[in-house]
């Protein structure tokens, strides 16, 4: 098994249209063109030998490498250093249009040698549509080209006038492959230009340097409108720029996660395609923007959801009228497929393109939604009359649909069970649509809406409560916990101080915390479908860090936030679970921790801030 860098040993770059991972051994081994959800042009991460790379290095056979953003901005820099000097990567991507879709995406690699001399080895190695489409390289004296039958990148030479010795590529197999000495104070580097076959052309240095100001001034201008003023800012503008990041800015749409496949356990068959837009996750970062004070963003997402809201349909095989997942473009076509060829991360196959679970039943989505336009409307973002309509009609199906087994939040493939949270999420849904008509005089069914909703908290409190537990469960048949109710309190449901919450929270801290971390569920108490275990689940931490800030437990929600902040990787960013060692697995960075990470610190602050702490 070839050795594969760990999966928080990357950093995040893009233009907000699609984005790559950057690796400290200065490679970039994960990247899909023109869109997040398009196949890959470069996917080593989840086959070393198969995938597909373009990796920058020294070729001094030892150094040590670090990575850091520069500040403020989503320009990454790799820091290489050696006995005979230091030298660095700077790597962004352009932000070429925020509003329209286009087929072309650049990445520059800028190469510095910033101490004594450093001669740096370039290798691209393009695999277009996961290494299905083959392709044929043509040399020029400015660059590459890598042209397939359907996909095409142009590699274009950053350097000064005559300057020959980043130009002597060797070719092998299709891949190109260079190396370039450089003394202290000089750039060289490359531009990849996905979408074209050509021109290739010479790019001067000083032009490449004018793309990082530029790029740079993006990135600090659009931070700059955060409002977020409290103790742990760092933490919050890295989350909000990687969450920016990962927003397909023409739709407003926000993806789960930038890659596919990356293992919930390193061997393990729960290898999930996360390039996708779930209205749960969109519904979430609504609120978590506008706690920053993004609003343009918050906007964006609110039009996206509305947008999806408008094209309701009950032809979605019973899953009711809204899909759980889309694709950024908001079309639904997300049938999955295996990809027998790539043996997977560290040997975690099966690799998942697509995802099966697009056509579950997940009730609790109705719920997210309604809440999302429900706090979007607090905040002046207004609904129309036709989005009124349509809200009606959205609340009007929770109400005759919500006694059902379903799949849950969790996405299980073990059966619909009655899951607590999709009740609860249907209560929301409903008192969302009751408030928004009451506070605006708007027409709507309240005596309907206002007997469903009594109708679910009676039901959660009659089978959601175990009497054998003293806490509230996962579904009604059986005693398991279930982390995602720490949104109980949340969402109004029943007040952080109830002993029947108070009661729930301590049953969670024995069965589903370790040493701050914070499980799902037991997956061997509660079958899912699926074979093996998973890490903890780093949104659910947030959350409890949450629950215990509303409960009052001050002491322990701020040293449970302090500690899951040391699982960051070294530049601030979260994937979907921690394993036992501590290292993250799972598909990175996901957007629901960083989303979960804003909305515990804003809380925590509060709480801190009224008891003068």
């Amino acid at each position: 098994m070839p050795d594969y860098p760990l999966i928080d040993d990357h950093g995040l770059i893009g233009d907000l249209q699609t984005a790559a991972l950057v690796a400290t051994d200065g490679s970039i081994d994960w990247f899909c063109a023109p869109r997040f959800d398009s196949p890959s042009v470069f996917g080593a991460l989840l086959d070393h030998g198969r995938g597909g790379h373009c990796r920058v290095r020294p070729t001094a056979g030892v150094f040590n490498s670090k990575q850091l953003y520069f500040p403020d901005t989503a320009i990454l820099v790799t820091r290489f250093l050696t006995e005979a000097g230091v030298g660095e990567v700077v790597d962004f991507m352009p932000v070429t249009s925020a509003t329209t879709a286009v087929a072309t995406h650049r990445i520059v690699r800028l190469v510095r040698c910033v101490r004594g001399r450093m001669t740096f080895e370039l290798d691209v190695a393009p695999r277009f549509d996961y290494g299905r489409e083959p392709h044929e390289t043509h040399v020029t004296e400015s660059g590459v080209v890598f042209e397939g039958n359907r996909t095409a990148m142009t590699l274009n030479l950053i350097r000064e006038p005559d300057d020959e010795r980043l130009g002597r590529f060797v070719v092998d197999a299709g891949d190109v492959h260079a190396e370039v000495a450089l003394e202290a104070g000089q750039t060289r580097g490359l531009l990849l230009e996905t979408g074209s076959a050509g021109p290739v052309r010479e790019i001067r240095v000083a032009e490449a340097w004018r793309l990082f100001d530029e790029t740079a001034a993006f990135w600090r201008n659009w931070l700059s409108r955060s409002t977020y003023a409290g103790r742990w800012r760092e933490m919050l503008e890295r989350s909000a720029i990687t969450l920016k990041l990962m927003t397909y800015a023409p739709s407003g749409g926000l993806v789960a996660a930038p890659t596919a496949a990356l293992p919930e356990q390193i061997g393990g068959e729960r290898n999930w395609d996360y390039r996708y837009t779930w209205v749960r996750d969109a519904s979430f970062s609504v609120y978590s923007l506008l706690g920053m004070g993004f609003t343009d963003e918050a906007a964006a997402l609110g039009s996206w959801l509305r947008d999806r809201v408008d094209e309701q349909s009950d032809k979605n095989n019973g899953s009711g009228p809204l899909h759980i997942m889309y694709r950024v473009d908001g079309s639904t076509d997300l049938s999955e497929e295996t990809l027998e060829h790539w043996e997977g991360y560290r040997g975690s196959a099966p690799v998942h393109i697509g995802n099966g679970a697009a056509g579950q039943l997940q009730l609790d989505i109705y719920g997210e939604a309604l809440d999302s336009i429900y706090v979007a409307d607090q905040h002046g973002i207004a609904t129309s009359h036709h989005g009124w309509l349509r809200t009606c009609d959205l609340v009007n199906w929770v109400a005759g649909n919500w006694d059902q087994p379903e799949e849950g939040i969790w996405e299980t493939r073990g059966g619909r069970q009655n899951f607590t949270y999709g009740r609860l999420m249907c209560w929301v849904a409903l008192d969302r649509g009751i408030r928004l008509a009451t506070a605006h005089g708007r027409p709507a069914p309240l005596e309907s809406w206002h007997r469903q909703r009594d109708a679910i908290y009676n039901q959660i409190m009659e089978r959601g409560w175990s009497p054998i537990r003293r806490a509230f469960r996962q579904h009604y048949d059986t005693d398991v916990l279930d982390s995602a109710l720490l949104r109980m309190p949340t969402v109004g449901f029943i007040t952080p101080t109830d002993p029947m919450w108070t009661s729930t929270l301590a049953a969670m801290d024995e069965e589903l915390v370790t040493d701050s971390l914070v499980y799902r569920y037991d997956p061997a108490a509660s079958p899912d479908g699926l074979r093996g275990s998973e890490g903890t689940f780093s949104l659910c931490t947030f959350a409890y860090v949450d629950s215990l800030a509303r409960a009052g437990q001050l002491d322990k929600a701020r040293v449970t936030f302090e500690k899951m902040l040391t699982y960051a990787n070294h530049l601030g960013l979260y994937s979907e679970e921690v394993a036992l060692t501590g290292e993250q697995i799972g598909n990175f960075p996901q957007a629901f921790t960083h989303l979960a990470l804003i909305d515990a610190a804003i809380t925590l602050d509060q709480r801190l801030d009224r008891a003068g702490r």
